[in-house]
């Protein structure tokens, strides 16, 4: 069995956890930037460690662990605020000590109806709860299916974010001079399944990527305008660049690759029922492969989400969603299929359920978010627990369970994967 040694992590894991030190004099540099520079800051120290449900010899036994100190600063300058927030991560799966630039950004009003944000951003919008159609932009899916928070699913993007407030509906404008492409599961620390030898594969077979790298050339753009009428939020969604995940495979080099897309969308939101309802739609032109006979790139899609959530009972929520992907030209895609590979549904069919529960006076939340696919036969489920020990101390523990009748299926996939995770995080 493939043991995984930790190294970096546990060390620093155990220091930042056992003492309060660390801590205590980030919080006289708060207190010391707030009255003499009127900057704040503010952030957390967090120790995570995880391990695998299924044991494979193609993965290490510990999903996650890892210490990590976030700092997040932010300083009003002349007539805007500049931002900066960044990571130090001491990754003992990767044994590695790493550092990562989540936000550094300026934002400002040159008009009294314009807001500009330029520089590293998260760029997010659409309806959907973990699901997304309209939200194009980049996603870390390593981080999402390891046990790390939910504020790690979005990546940040280098890019000029153009807000109008003025006239019949708002505006919003998005360049992104270099895309910003997400990290996906290439088997480097999660198992995938592996098309072209039709089996599951890990670090035996970790996949490489042509990365899109020419600036202004290889760039993104989006739009979206939105306007709310009688209590209901509607929006219309445009996207030009490429898919965030290499969805194409050059067969010379047996290297990924990321096609070109283009997206157009619409969503609403309402009170609706004693909650909130929600709908989306969206169209993904697949450019590189308009008429879907291309085994090597993804066919065009249509997608729609329909969501519900509201109040159960006191302190206590839930919410549903449906989302569809109908594969378009499908009988093309079926026809460009090597023999005897699996194929996909025409109808990809989600249903998804959100429960949460707060006890303790609020402080103590229970949680649980499910994906199931009647058309996959599969599952991903993601129970968590989360305890506020105090203002500023908090624990937290969960898992990930996939589950699948096929491996070729999108949770299916990823069952040797399942893990359950514990964190404590100490926030200043």
């Amino acid at each position: 069995m493939n043991q995984s040694v930790i190294r970096p992590a546990t060390l620093l894991s155990l220091l930042l956890l056992l003492t309060p030190l660390p801590a205590a004099a980030l919080e006289q540099v708060q207190d010391y930037l707030y009255n003499r520079h009127d900057t704040e800051l503010h952030g957390f120290i967090e120790g995570r460690g995880g391990v695998r449900v299924n044991r494979k010899e193609d993965q290490k036994d510990i999903s996650i662990g890892e210490a990590r100190l976030q700092l997040d600063l932010s300083r009003w300058l002349g007539d805007g605020e500049l931002r900066l927030k960044g990571d130090l991560l001491a990754d003992g799966v990767e044994e590695k000590l790493d550092a990562e630039l989540r936000e550094f950004n300026y934002s400002f009003s040159p008009y009294q109806s314009v807001d500009l944000r330029l520089g590293r951003q998260v760029l997010t919008w659409g309806t959907g709860d973990l699901l997304f159609i309209n939200d194009t932009f980049a996603k870390d899916w390593e981080s999402f299916f390891i046990g790390r928070d939910d504020e790690y699913l979005k990546l940040a993007s280098d890019a000029i974010r153009a807000g109008i407030f003025s006239g019949p509906v708002d505006i919003d404008l998005i360049y992104v001079p270099l895309v910003t492409h997400s990290r996906y599961i290439d088997g480097s620390r999660l198992s995938y399944w592996h098309g072209p030898e039709g089996r599951i594969a890990g670090r035996d077979l970790v996949m490489a990527d042509h990365e899109r790298n020419r600036m202004f050339r290889d760039s993104e753009y989006a739009l979206r305008l939105s306007r709310n009428l009688d209590g209901t939020e509607y929006a219309l969604y445009g996207y030009y660049g490429f898919w965030s995940t290499p969805e194409g495979l050059d067969p010379a080099t047996m290297k990924l690759f990321y096609p070109r897309l283009a997206v157009y969308g619409a969503s609403l939101r309402r009170a609706l029922g004693g909650g909130i309802s929600n709908l989306e739609v969206g169209y993904y032109d697949s450019r590189d492969d308009r008429n879907g006979d291309n085994p090597m790139v993804r066919n065009s899609e249509l997608r729609l989400l329909i969501g519900h959530e509201r109040e159960l009972a006191r302190d206590f929520t839930g919410g549903l969603q449906y989302y569809l992907e109908r594969k378009l030209d499908y009988d093309n895609y079926r026809a460009s299929q090597p023999a005897g590979a699996p194929l996909a549904d025409e109808n990809r069919h989600l249903l998804t359920l959100r429960l949460t529960k707060l006890l303790l006076q609020q402080n103590l939340q229970l949680s649980l978010f499910i994906y199931w696919s009647p058309s996959d036969q599969d599952a991903h489920l993601r129970p968590k627990a989360h305890y506020k020990i105090n203002d500023r101390l908090a624990v937290e523990g969960g898992a990930n369970i996939f589950t699948g009748r096929h491996d070729h299926t999108f949770w299916g996939q990823f069952e040797d994967n399942s893990n359950i995770f514990l964190g404590l995080r100490q926030s200043f």
